[in-house]
């Protein structure tokens, strides 16, 4: 079940909030090579290559004694808007998704209670049957969310569906279909947005491809539409009021006919008047400009959809957001589940944020959300400070942990809290001693107990789930061997906990492998792997007739197990085709398992990309792109992109959680570069769509850091079956190996690849891929072609 709706289920206590003042930590201060370029002059568009053909020109402003004229092509609701200035501009493009569902029937053919109610996840199957699966019949094959937002669901009134705010205010404020915020009401001005019916059939996306500014479209027909923007005032230093900017227009034909512009609250003349348009879009270019300097640091990315490459920025502006300070970690936002301090510390926050944020260069904020949650939620024992912790998270951490000084080279702030780092090795140690303490026969022997999820510790009896799935101790091995790898840094080469390190993962893994394979149930077909051993029966049959099971929650706790990368591929595919087989799926995202039911069959927004990442170790792409794609378009509501933690497949709004909101970030970011665990191969473009490389357009992303330094990638087809690509290798050292793939377009196969002029061999040839072989920051050259 998700999060609302089990809390929900819980006998509730009531307590009043206090207000307790808050120090955020300081970011931490990196060597300038690794916190990127200083705050940088907003980017601007020469004023030669700016376009207004066809715009109107709509009233101008002053800002820092300079005139500014703003212009918007009003011919189509996506139309930019300009700004353009002595010294150039900006162009905030628009595009807006439909917010509704569309006429096709959605379920592929099949009932909503036909596709919950079997094991076998039916729509993965039939997207999948013909190969890599088609974005668009992926879009359709289930309503978008909050398409079914009825008011009787939402206490007689339609609930918010996105949010705005900024980094300096300790809170956000909630965007409700019709533009309305919970202090300004456009509808006071323009009627026509009382009507909800209105509200369902808008349109919705976001200013400038990415920015956090809501931009909603009401169609009326004919050439006629209502245009809302919503944006936070980046210069309100309230700490905890969300200052918001207001335009609501009329757009007929190409005209806009009416206009009013509002900022945070209705007039109350004459102290409160309302403001004029030259205020609004001085704001809009302090927004603008804001946001532009905050994302910096962003690897730069060039894909044949710019819409994937603006999620991921906009990902990384969402989390500045919903952080009060740009820091201080929040699990969701707005309403007390999930904004509540009793979730500050949540694993799942820390974790999803410091691998994205790695990934995609964001090394001072990596170290911000590092430092912060070491000093304020990890205690000297190495406890969390949160109610129930997750087991395997421990090991995640110490992973990262190793991963963050691979990429930055920042000693100094590990070594800050080396103390803490030792103690969360000593939890893993301590529990696993406990477990072999058992007797050899034990199914748990060998196996570290504890809770795999945080709610767990609300039950009457909590004691239920301290169990050893085996998530438990395949993070703990995966974050003992990486840590191990790093420490003679941290701690100085004499430093002799290492090695011991190193043998508690050889144990772990031996065992969580050796048991694993005693339990399978071949009995069933796919053969069923319970997360735990000794499991009699099924998930789906325990969850129906067992209550409370100790197999709730088995989503994360195979999303972990294959996240930790411990078994053996053959293993490796046997979990998957039975979390396929028997119900751990939805629409090939990770589900989220509650008992069956013909009403609803959820998706795990957050957490899940453990599972999609073995998926593209194993060279399972179609099933990674189908999760991909059936990510993007029913975990995260159309235009605005605000993800669920969990959502269902018949349209109602989930409730948002920043880590679901990160996990599009980290599946675009491995689909163009990623590295094994073993720390030996690099794979490049080893997950890029077909379809886009049947295609003209570039696919590119520079500057991506991986453990052996920075580098590049670009592809470029040119549609008549030749691709060059341009790679530049890691900038510090050499992995063993760097394998570039190029995934052959529908009906063709791979002719002849050369690198740098010189024909590449058949030994560095597999399936689709070539092996790249060169000196640290050396720029390779390949041409390849399809036929």
């Amino acid at each position: 079940m998700d999060r609302r709706r089990f809390l929900q289920g819980l006998a509730a206590t009531g307590a009043v909030a206090g207000v307790v003042r808050w120090t955020p930590v300081q970011a931490v201060a990196l060597q300038a090579p690794l916190s990127g370029a200083p705050l940088a002059a907003p980017p601007r568009v020469p004023v030669a290559a700016v376009s207004t053909a066809g715009h109107v020109q709509l009233e101008g402003f002053g800002i820092d004694g300079a005139g500014w004229r703003v212009f918007e092509d009003l011919r189509d609701p996506d139309g930019a808007i300009t700004l353009l200035g002595p010294d150039g501009g900006c162009v905030l493009g628009k595009r807006t998704e439909a917010c509704h569902a569309s006429g096709e029937p959605p379920y592929l053919g099949m009932t909503l209670a036909q596709v919950a109610l079997a094991d076998a996840d039916l729509l993965a199957d039939r997207l999948l049957s013909r190969g890599e699966p088609d974005p668009e019949q992926v879009r359709l094959a289930a309503p978008p969310l909050a398409s079914k937002l009825d008011p009787k669901d939402y206490a007689g009134r339609l609930p918010w569906t996105t949010f705005v705010g900024t980094v300096q205010s300790a809170d956000t404020m909630p965007v409700f279909p019709n533009g309305r915020t919970r202090t300004f009401h456009p509808e006071q001005d323009v009627a026509a947005l009382r009507d909800e019916a209105l509200a369902v059939r808008r349109r919705e996306g976001l200013l400038g491809g990415w920015l956090p500014a809501v931009h909603k479209v009401f169609p009326l027909g004919d050439g006629r539409w209502y245009d809302v923007l919503v944006f936070a005032d980046v210069d309100a230093d309230d700490r905890f009021v969300v200052q918001t900017w207001h335009r609501t227009a009329l757009i007929e034909h190409g005209r806009m006919r009416e206009v009013r512009f509002g900022h945070s609250y209705p007039a109350y003349p004459p102290r409160r008047k309302e403001p004029s348009a030259a205020d609004f879009y001085r704001a809009l270019l302090r927004f603008h400009d804001d946001w532009q300097r905050r994302l910096a640091d962003v690897c730069a990315a060039s894909l044949p959809d710019a819409s994937w490459r603006d999620m991921a920025r906009f990902a990384f502006a969402r989390e500045l957001v919903v952080r009060p300070g740009g820091s201080y970690p929040k699990y969701g936002a707005v309403d007390r589940d999930y904004y509540g301090n009793e979730y500050d510390g949540f694993q799942d926050t820390f974790t999803s944020s410091l691998y994205a944020n790695l990934e995609w260069g964001r090394f001072a904020q990596a170290a911000t959300v590092l430092d912060g949650y070491f000093t304020d939620f990890v205690q000297p024992d190495g406890m969390i400070n949160m109610r129930g912790a997750e087991t395997g998270q421990f090991g995640l951490t110490l992973s990262l942990l190793a991963r963050y000084l691979r990429y930055t080279g920042d000693v100094a702030l590990l070594r800050k809290h080396r103390g803490k780092i030792e103690a969360t090795v000593q939890i893993l140690l301590e529990l696993h001693d406990a477990s072999l303490k058992l007797p050899a026969n034990d199914p748990g022997h060998g196996l570290i107990h504890g809770w795999n999820e945080s709610d767990a510790c609300l039950f009457p009896e909590p004691q239920l789930w301290w169990k050893p799935y085996y998530a438990n101790s395949a993070l703990a091995a995966r974050g003992l061997r990486d840590l191990a790898t790093a420490w003679p840094q941290i701690a100085g080469h004499d430093d002799s906990s290492a090695p011991r390190w190193r043998k508690r993962a050889d144990m772990l893994t031996d065992q969580v492998v050796r048991s694993l394979r005693a339990h399978i149930r071949h009995d069933l077909k796919p053969p069923y792997v319970g997360p735990l051993p000794g499991a009699k029966l099924t998930f789906r049959e325990s969850l129906l007739k067992e209550k409370p099971s100790e197999q709730q929650w088995p989503h994360r706790a195979y999303a972990e197990l294959l996240q930790a990368d411990v078994l053996p591929d053959d293993l490796a595919h046997l979990v998957i085709d039975c979390m396929r087989g028997h119900g751990a799926t939805s629409l090939g995202v990770v589900a989220n398992v509650a008992p069956p039911s013909a009403e609803n069959r959820d998706i795990l927004g957050f957490i899940s990309y453990g599972y999609a990442q073995q998926l593209l170790r194993l060279g399972r792409i179609d099933e990674y792109l189908l999760f991909l794609y059936a990510h993007r378009y029913h975990a995260h509501t159309p235009g605005s992109w605000t993800a669920g933690e969990v959502s269902d497949l018949s349209g109602g709004m989930p409730l948002f959680c920043i880590p679901a909101q990160l996990t599009i970030p980290l599946l675009l970011r491995w689909m163009l570069v990623f590295d094994d665990s073993a720390g030996d191969t690099l794979y490049l473009a080893r997950a890029v769509p077909r379809r886009w490389m049947a295609g003209r357009e570039p696919i590119a992303i520079a500057d991506a850091p991986t453990r052996w330094g920075r580098t590049s990638l670009q592809l470029q087809p040119d549609g008549n079956g030749e691709i060059t690509a341009d790679v530049t290798l890691p900038a510090t050292s050499a992995p063993k190996s760097i394998w570039l793939s190029l995934r052959v377009p529908e009906g063709k196969r791979l002719g002849a690849v050369a690198v740098d002029g010189a024909t590449a061999g058949t030994h560095d040839l597999k399936d689709d891929a070539v092996r790249l072989r060169g000196e640290p920051g050396q720029r390779l050259h390949i041409t390849a072609l399809f036929i």
